[in-house]
């Protein structure tokens, strides 16, 4: 009988219960992994571990919950192990793709101890360790090197970022699920919207059709994460501001956002609308940014590089005078992505981004521009679609939820 903690054991293995059904298929892992593995195998690295959400969840199909703890995926040549708190139980071992190793919190450096195990488990004992140094912040970096001081770190963050870039077809089709589903949220929001209804009641009744709307397609996956950001008047003016108890009045702007997110991958929708009327000038500025939109979605093709789309979106804007109140660049890549992780920076449309855009990318168009409190038109106004670049250089839009002032005047 263990009669004091320090007898407790540092690892387990909770094998509790039967494996989940994933979000995709062995194949479609088994290809991640491979395609993994030979990087290593090019770039002399014996082993990695993965730190972030993102790289996780795309590995191995788990997503954690940090808390204040860390997690991590060990993938050598012929290892791949999820690396777990105690805290979780056994649901980290039903969700990963293959083994999982959980770490007790009876001792500080159990986390990294677990790392260790799993390496001398493949015969590991120095050489190149793959890190995340986009990622790593500088203590776990240091505590990753007193643990691990016979290997050289190596950052592998850039290079998976941009095969992460390259979404097959099973991610494709989760993505078109993932856009359905947020369709399905701005339809709501369009219900809830009237007089005197504060935002995050309007933002409460599109998170809930979209989370039941995510229970019936993926019956078997966990629900967490989708949210909605909706904003009135003044609250429009920033792309990223939660719902407040402002209440609606006649005459608003409003900014609707619908995020859906199914296993780790966002998707999102976002209108401007107006309750009831909509001023002149208020009309006019949302023409424009109509005008920018509808540009955008044209120029989205296979051989273009982001920075040209920006280039010639700008020049729009420049004409109405209205290139200072631009609020960000126009678009990015969607995957393995959230409000709190995950960023595929390589391909966005800003100015300062060569990439050429290739079948199998997916991405966003949407313009923003913010006319400041106290002029005509004040606000924020933007609209998103999601693209798809299939192999045939066909580009699909899979947002069906209409934008614009004929469809989003909302009167009631």
């Amino acid at each position: 009988m263990v009669q004091n903690i320090s007898d407790l054991e540092r690892l387990k293995i909770i094998k509790n219960g039967e494996k989940v059904k994933p979000t995709f298929s062995r194949e479609e892992m088994g290809n991640r992994n491979a395609k993994l593995r030979k990087y290593m195998g090019e770039k002399d690295i014996d082993a990695v571990l993965f730190t972030s959400y993102h790289n996780i969840n795309y590995y191995s199909d788990f997503l954690y919950t940090a808390f204040g703890r860390n997690y991590g995926l060990v993938v050598t040549q012929d290892k791949h192990v999820t690396v777990s708190a105690n805290i979780d139980g056994g649901m980290p071992w039903r969700r990963s793709f293959e083994d999982n190793i959980v770490y007790t919190d009876w001792r500080r450096d159990n986390y990294l101890y677990a790392v260790q195990k799993v390496l001398e488990d493949a015969g590991i004992k120095k050489g190149r360790l793959g890190i995340e140094f986009d990622h790593v912040n500088l203590d776990l970096r240091k505590q990753i090197e007193d643990a691990f001081p016979e290997f050289e770190l190596v950052d592998v963050a850039n290079d998976l970022m941009k095969f992460r870039m390259i979404k097959s077809k099973e991610e494709i089709e989760h993505i078109k699920n993932g856009a359905r589903v947020c369709d399905v949220g701005g339809y709501a929001v369009v219900e809830a919207i009237n007089e005197g209804v504060p935002e995050y009641e309007v933002a409460l009744a599109g998170v809930q059709a979209m989370t039941r709307e995510i229970a019936k397609l993926y019956p078997h996956a966990e629900l967490r994460d989708t949210w909605i950001w909706f904003q009135s008047g003044i609250n429009t003016d920033g792309a990223h501001n939660w719902a407040t108890s402002r209440k609606i009045q006649p005459g608003d702007i409003l900014s609707h956002n619908s995020f859906s997110m199914i296993a780790g991958y966002y998707t999102a929708l976002e209108r401007t609308m107006f309750f009831q009327d909509v001023s002149k000038k208020h009309l006019e500025y949302w023409n424009i940014n109509v005008e920018v939109h509808e540009a955008g979605l044209k120029l989205i093709k296979p051989g273009i590089k982001c920075k040209e789309v920006c280039e010639e979106l700008n020049k729009i804007f420049a004409n109405y005078g209205l290139l200072p109140n631009r609020t960000f660049g126009y678009g990015h890549s969607f995957g393995v992505l959230s409000h709190y992780y995950g960023r595929e920076a390589g391909l966005e449309f800003r100015e300062d981004i060569e990439t050429v855009l290739e079948p199998g990318m997916v991405v966003s168009m949407e313009p923003m521009i913010m006319i400041p409190e106290g002029q005509p038109g004040a606000g924020g106004y933007r609209e998103h679609d999601i693209l798809v670049i299939h192999e045939n250089g066909e580009v699909e839009n899979i947002t069906k939820f209409p934008y614009g002032p004929e469809h989003n005047i909302i009167k009631k």
